[in-house]
């Protein structure tokens, strides 16, 4: 017997986990780990683990692998740092996570709090993560911090070792490479 569990495609959410993944990834780490091995752990969890999935909704789907996300977050910070057990250096993921995921919904805004209307706002996220997913990394990286981080240009550019600028025009591209790709029919 096939049940609702059995049925989920965790694939369809890769895309949605990496972008949360690399943003709350230090940059730092990421020279040693990449956030697709992280999120790659994550949907195997999740796979293993499909029978103790209760939900029902995307929403709930998305909430579920997004704690399994922020475990595997932790485990990685907190096993390439020197000092393990220093408290002071801990890194919790939970709220920063939550809050990426409520910013990437704000820039999605729709009016109306119906189920439905919910889930297809989820669904909507996901397909922007993986439409964003296949923009150039510099500029997923500008879009990410300014929209779902709440960066300004300068901080951006600070980060990025750039000129405001450059990472004006960086944000102009994925934006207009966005919209070109969200003006297509299957995206609708």
């Amino acid at each position: 017997m096939v049940t609702a569990r059995d049925e989920i495609d965790f694939e369809r959410f890769r895309d949605y986990l990496c972008l949360l993944a690399r943003l709350h990834l230090d940059r730092r780490l990421r020279r040693k780990l990449d956030p697709s091995d992280i999120v790659q752990q994550t949907l195997l969890q999740a796979f293993q683990g499909r029978d103790g999935f209760r939900g029902t909704t995307i929403e709930e789907q998305l909430a579920w692998l997004r704690s399994i996300l922020t475990r595997n977050l932790s485990h990685a910070a907190r096993d390439f740092t020197s000092q393990k057990r220093n408290i002071g250096r801990e890194v919790h993921f939970d709220g920063t996570l939550a809050d990426s995921s409520a910013r990437l919904q704000r820039w999605l805004a729709t009016s109306g709090p119906s189920p439905s209307q919910r889930a297809m706002k989820e669904e909507t996220l996901v397909e922007l993560s993986r439409r964003v997913a296949q923009l150039p990394e510099e500029q997923q990286e500008v879009l990410v911090l300014h929209h779902c981080q709440g960066w300004s240009l300068e901080e951006i550019a600070k980060h990025v070792e750039r000129t405001v600028p450059s990472v004006a025009g960086l944000l102009r591209r994925g934006l207009a490479r966005l919209r070109e790709q969200m003006d297509d029919s299957r995206f609708r």
